[in-house]
């Protein structure tokens, strides 16, 4: 009942050109408008991961294509950016040590996508790589000095390997589907070791494996509680909050060792 009340108020809250079918002729250009069940996640003590749900409205399509599935939607969240280091271990005198390591720039920390189908599938690898669509479509550009190409490969392969270990990396690629003629739906898992800080929903539309548009909307994780106040500590008075963290180290062995002293 509630999403239903979401699609129509999605709906009504189109332009009148999208809802007037007279008025769609005069423009000719499809469009998409989306919005999510909730604007801000709250991440507390407890906090085991959720779901976001992304609703969506086509505009202008071709009633022909779309009904034999020449439409296809791309609905991404995007964690907020960071530099990404990846390090080679290899075995030296019997002991595993990093021999080698490669820097990407500011890569997303967490990234989910769904799409009505894999979206090789829906678009040729050029255009996915040029908008960023699909884990293995990122710009993973790296700094510093790189050997060769097969090296490079290594690390971004090694790079998204570990991100999807850590379910921060996911795709769902039957993720979206259509609830009417006009209207999708798609959900996204968030992780429970999901960043906090503003992440951006990104919805992609294309006809025939053609870009056709893109809307984006704010998505803000942020930390509560115990949590909110230990990461502004960290961050805020990081000297005070390294003190007291030795501090509490101490003060816990000291503690282990009076409850199992041997007399």
């Amino acid at each position: 009942m509630l999403a239903s009340a979401f699609l129509l108020s999605l709906l009504f809250a189109l332009p009148a050109s999208a809802q007037d079918p007279l008025a769609l002729d005069f423009t000719g250009k499809e469009s998409l408008d989306i919005g999510t069940s909730t604007s801000e996640i709250a991440i507390t003590s407890d906090f085991s991961g959720a779901d976001l749900t992304i609703f969506g409205a086509l505009a202008n399509t071709d009633q022909l294509l779309l009904a034999i599935g020449q439409y296809d939607v791309v609905v991404t969240l995007e964690g907020p950016s960071d530099w990404t280091t990846v390090r080679r271990k290899e075995r030296l005198f019997g002991i595993w040590v990093n021999r080698s390591s490669m820097t990407f720039e500011q890569m997303p920390i967490s990234y989910s996508l769904a799409s009505t189908r894999p979206v090789e599938q829906i678009s040729a690898a050029r255009e996915l790589t040029s908008r960023n669509i699909g884990i293995d479509h990122l710009a993973l550009t790296p700094t510093g000095y790189i050997s060769t190409a097969a090296n490079l490969a290594e690390f971004r392969d090694a790079f998204r390997r570990l991100k999807q270990s850590q379910g921060l990396y996911q795709r769902d690629t039957n993720g979206v589907r259509f609830v009417s003629s006009s209207l999708f739906k798609a959900t996204l898992r968030l992780p429970a070791n999901i960043p906090d800080g503003v992440h951006m929903v990104h919805a992609y539309l294309f006809k025939s494996g053609e870009f056709i548009a893109e809307k984006e909307l704010p998505l803000r994780v942020i930390k509560t509680g115990l949590e909110e106040a230990i990461t502004e500590a960290a961050h805020e008075q990081p000297l005070l909050y390294g003190l007291f963290a030795v501090l509490t180290a101490l003060i816990t062995g000291w503690l282990a060792s009076l409850v199992f002293r041997k007399d």
